[in-house]
């Protein structure tokens, strides 16, 4: 029998539901479960510790569990085209995430929980219902891409010029009244 290799698509596979002896891969560093019809995922994903990369698009999550805030080597996280309108708490503990995609979900409000994720260098947050975002943003001092297209953003927090890493912000299809002054 050949070596289990630590990287697992199930991409479009049509699962509906993840098989319990999936999560018994704690050797995983790569898991990708996009496009399965999920309406949830186990909180056995907490025990898969070594994950670096989790991809959860689209599925029709409506919720996440807690467990995912144990994923705490995570550097990349999809959890786009969903229909989540929150994150749990639990996912302040993803200190090293670099990437988060929660574009194409039904967020009103960004979740203060990703304003805790410092080392975010981009964040996607596109084809949602933002109306603002939290002057809290400007904690995450790394970040280098900010993505807020088609949401309803009228303006920005004056905190987002304590940004200095931001290079590019997309806010195209958002009614934007007036920006911050630099």
């Amino acid at each position: 029998m050949g070596e289990l290799k630590p990287h697992l698509s199930l991409w479009r596979q049509g699962l509906g539901v993840v098989p319990d002896e999936l999560w018994l891969r704690t050797d995983l560093q790569t898991l990708v479960l996009a496009d399965n019809n999920l309406t949830e995922v186990s909180e056995r994903v907490g025990d898969l510790s070594k994950l670096r990369m989790l991809d959860l698009g689209h599925n029709r999550l409506r919720e996440l569990p807690v467990s995912l805030g144990r994923l705490e080597r995570s550097d990349f996280l999809y959890l786009h085209d969903n229909r989540l309108a929150r994150l749990p708490d639990s996912l302040s503990r993803l200190q090293r995430l670099r990437y988060l995609n929660i574009s194409n979900n039904a967020f009103e409000v960004l979740p203060e929980v990703v304003t805790t994720m410092g080392r975010l260098i981009e964040l996607r947050v596109r084809d949602n219902r933002l109306t603002e975002l939290p002057p809290s943003i400007s904690r995450l001092t790394s970040l280098r891409e900010l993505h807020l297209r088609n949401n309803r953003l009228a303006t920005l927090p004056d905190s987002i010029r304590a940004m200095r890493e931001l290079r590019q912000v997309d806010l195209r299809g958002n009614p934007v009244t007036s920006l911050p002054e630099v």
